[in-house]
């Protein structure tokens, strides 16, 4: 007798999601042209589309969400400037280190003392103030918010907070830059369009490939200036590519699929719940990420992967990320696996 394994589930990201028929299909019909020399037409259409869902006047779509951030955080830092951004952000902590080698930018991080992932207007206030002296003295000229924030759990800046910190930080004179990877889930979770979460920012960077289901690619928007800044940039940093309307396309599917993040965060809270009935230290997700907080977190960690259910660490803690590759029904039995110690 044959003995199979049973099938890993896995939510080690939203990332690991793969291309349906319907995107490759897309992608292999797609219009194109040379994206670097002129314009690819899919390409064009993808950033203009993008924009408008964005609120802002123009896009530059990016191979990562990574590069997206680098590029905004280059085009508004010169050398030796202080930015400011939430504790744990990921422009701090998960994109190894290129705010400060590369876009030249001091990081300095605000606690959240106004919730998960969200400082409050007078911990900005307070932080701007400190940097304020003489000429020697650090300026401080941008800051970074991420909505949602993937270390605190996926954690959502509601539109009136957002519009607090905006006021602050452009009352001092400093440019904003919103890292909206997960956007896309912030939006669909407070029930607003994206662009109700982007009031008054100069730029904004989401990710199709978190989420939405496309196997690669990112944007970044602002003012059409600022994107022409943004494409030299981004030809700086290898980012052109050819004929992008191959990736592009998959990026368009995604953006149909917007309506279908609800599941996911249906099934984030389904599987926080059934771990809070088995002792497991969860808070409630507001989108599609689940920390747990354990006693031994490599040990956990492995004893998920030996039960074919794949998991990462996040701030200390294990973190699920639900997405459309994983069913209401792999949850449940997720969450058999977990009860009974097995696989099988």
């Amino acid at each position: 007798m044959t003995l199979h394994a049973a099938p890993q589930i896995d939510f080690r990201s939203d990332t690991v999601t793969r291309p349906d028929d319907t995107m490759r299909q897309a992608m292999a019909t797609a219009e194109v042209g040379d994206n670097v020399i002129d314009v690819d037409p899919t390409m064009e259409a993808l950033e203009k589309r993008a924009a408008k869902i964005l609120g802002m006047p123009a896009a530059l779509w990016t191979p990562s969400g990574t590069m997206a951030n680098l590029i905004a955080l280059s085009v508004h830092l010169k050398r030796g400037d202080r930015f400011l951004a939430p504790r744990g952000a990921h422009v701090l902590t998960n994109e190894l280190g290129s705010a400060a080698w590369l876009a030249g930018g001091m990081p300095d991080p605000l606690d959240h003392d106004a919730g998960p992932g969200r400082p409050t207007q007078n911990t900005l206030a307070a932080a701007i103030g400190a940097a304020h002296g003489p000429y020697y003295a650090l300026r401080t000229t941008l800051l970074c918010l991420e909505n949602t924030h993937n270390a605190a759990g996926g954690a959502v800046i509601p539109p009136h907070e957002h519009a607090q910190l905006l006021a602050t930080a452009k009352q001092a004179g400093l440019k904003v830059h919103l890292d909206g990877a997960r956007i896309w889930h912030a939006a669909v979770s407070l029930g607003v369009p994206p662009a109700a979460l982007t009031v008054g920012v100069d730029s904004v960077s989401a990710c199709f490939s978190k989420g939405l289901g496309a196997p690669v690619g990112s944007v970044v928007a602002g003012s059409a200036h600022f994107i022409e800044q943004a494409r030299r940039m981004r030809q700086m940093l290898g980012g052109g590519v050819r004929q992008g309307g191959v990736l592009a396309a998959a990026c368009l599917v995604g953006l149909d699929r917007i309506g279908d993040l609800p599941a996911s965060h249906d099934n984030a809270r389904r599987l926080a719940a059934g771990l809070a009935e088995f002792g497991w230290r969860v808070d409630e997700p507001e989108t599609n990420i689940v920390l747990a907080g354990v006693p031994d977190l490599p040990m956990a960690l492995n004893w998920l992967s030996s039960l074919g259910v794949l998991a990462l660490p996040m701030a200390g803690k294990v973190r699920f990320v639900t997405h459309r590759d994983v069913s209401a029904d792999e949850i449940d039995e997720t969450l058999r696996r977990i009860k009974n110690g097995s696989a099988a």
